[in-house]
């Protein structure tokens, strides 16, 4: 699996950035797909993250209603649309895939990760 992130930037303080992930090589549809971000002496944290069939979604507190998260199955992309930028969004964001295959039951869940891509909001 591997999976490419892009659109990260320098934007100043109330612009907007789309971030794109694209995936390949899953070999299961059983997808959560996922943002992290991980700023300077920080722990990497979630941001927001989609199931399979994008029907359900999930958000850090911090970014709701600023930032929308979706994906497009026959891209095999997902986006992450930032809107309202802040300071304190500055950060490498990281997209992750957590891939679970079924054969009569679910297996433990795969995870893997991009590369990251920098997103900087200046003041």
């Amino acid at each position: 699996v591997q999976l490419v992130e892009s659109g990260g930037g320098l934007v100043q303080a109330g612009g907007s950035l789309r971030l794109s992930c694209a995936a390949s090589g899953s070999t299961s549809s059983i997808n959560t797909m996922a943002w992290y971000r991980q700023a300077p002496r920080k722990q990497r944290e979630l941001v927001a993250a989609i199931t399979s069939g994008g029907g359900s979604t999930t958000y850090a507190d911090s970014v709701k209603g600023r930032f929308t998260i979706s994906r497009d199955n026959a891209k095999n992309t997902m986006y992450l649309q930032m809107n309202s930028l802040k300071p304190e969004n500055t950060a490498v964001y990281y997209c992750n895939e957590e891939l679970k295959y079924y054969s009569g039951s679910y297996s433990n869940p795969y995870d893997y990760w991009g590369q990251g891509t920098q997103v900087t909001v200046s003041s």
